[in-house]
């Protein structure tokens, strides 16, 4: 949603008493829904299982400042699936907010396709994939750590992915919703698994009702929509207890979207240790139990919340 956007939004709903309108409740669901929800399952699988998809994700190692040795050696400082890369195949030179790669004659490493030497795989904001046979691997970077993040092709278990348990699915949990921006620029702290604290930008909050109560949460902004983060409390027993991802459409220019809950994702630490996801704030969690979405994985381990509460 643009700057204008949201302006013309708070003035909106300043002149109509920002409730007026907003009838809270279902929201009627199209004639072919269950076809979209099982196309935005199908979507989900390749997402997750796309050559750098999380389910292929098999290592993210962090670099120390100055030469990292690489290889699938157990004496290199960024060590690579064993059999997947000669025992020494090149070195990582972290200086500051830049990160070079050598390659060591004879072995094959390319980018686009094409063979390299040395290369800056990361400037500070360009991060190029390389691959080397069945891995392709790129600069990450939380804070001022840098790490090299690997991805394996050879991954049977992602090859036969078939997507995560799922609750039955619910139009009742297909929601009116009402947008409700700040009425100045808002930064909300968010933790990730890692212990970190970011101030993450949200133009506003998301207001709906279930079973006659009012709820909100607060929103982010992502490429596709709005971007929410929520716990509930099925997180006791079925759903992923660090908490669900959504992504929802962006409000019209009254504020009125609408938040499905039977696309409630689980965050990648729920399904991969090597992940740094971020979590619900504090105000998102929500005390109410939402049977709709996802379930927690089965046969993939993720970050169970004593890890994440060991990390803090």
């Amino acid at each position: 949603m643009t700057v204008r956007k949201y302006l013309i939004a708070i003035i909106t709903l300043l002149l109509t008493g920002c409730s007026n309108e907003f009838e809270p409740g279902p929201a009627p669901v199209p004639e072919n829904y269950t076809e979209q929800i099982n196309e935005w399952k199908e979507y989900r699988v390749s997402r997750l299982t796309e050559p750098t998809g999380w389910l292929r994700l098999a290592d993210l190692i962090w670099l120390d400042e100055g030469e990292n040795s690489f290889g699938s050696s157990p004496d290199m400082d960024i060590r690579f699936p064993e059999g997947s890369i000669p025992d020494q195949a090149g070195t990582f030179i972290l200086t500051e907010n830049r990160v070079e790669m050598i390659v060591n004659d004879g072995i094959t490493i390319t980018h686009d396709g094409e063979p390299v030497s040395s290369m800056v795989i990361f400037d500070g904001e360009n991060r190029p994939e390389i691959e080397h046979q069945d891995l392709i691997w790129f600069v990450d970077t939380r804070g001022n750590q840098h790490g090299i993040r690997i991805y394996n092709q050879d991954t049977p278990e992602a090859d036969a992915f078939g997507g995560f348990p799922f609750y039955p699915l619910q139009p009742e949990w297909h929601l009116k919703a009402r947008f409700i921006p700040w009425a100045d620029e808002r930064a909300i702290p968010i933790v990730n698994v890692l212990g970190d604290t970011i101030e993450r930008e949200s133009p506003g909050r998301v207001e709906f009702m279930i079973d006659g109560e009012l709820y909100t949460l607060d929103a982010f902004e992502s490429a596709s929509g709005l971007f929410l983060m929520f716990t509930d409390l099925t997180g006791r027993t079925e759903t992923y207890q660090a908490g669900r991802y959504m992504i929802i459409e962006h409000p019209d220019e009254e504020g009125n979207t609408v938040i499905d809950f039977n696309k409630a994702y689980n965050p990648p630490c729920a399904f991969s240790k090597l992940t740094t996801c971020q979590l619900p704030p504090p105000q998102n969690r929500l005390n109410v139990e939402i049977p709709a979405g996802e379930k927690r994985p089965v046969g993939w381990e993720g970050l169970t919340m004593d890890e994440i509460e060991g990390r803090r």
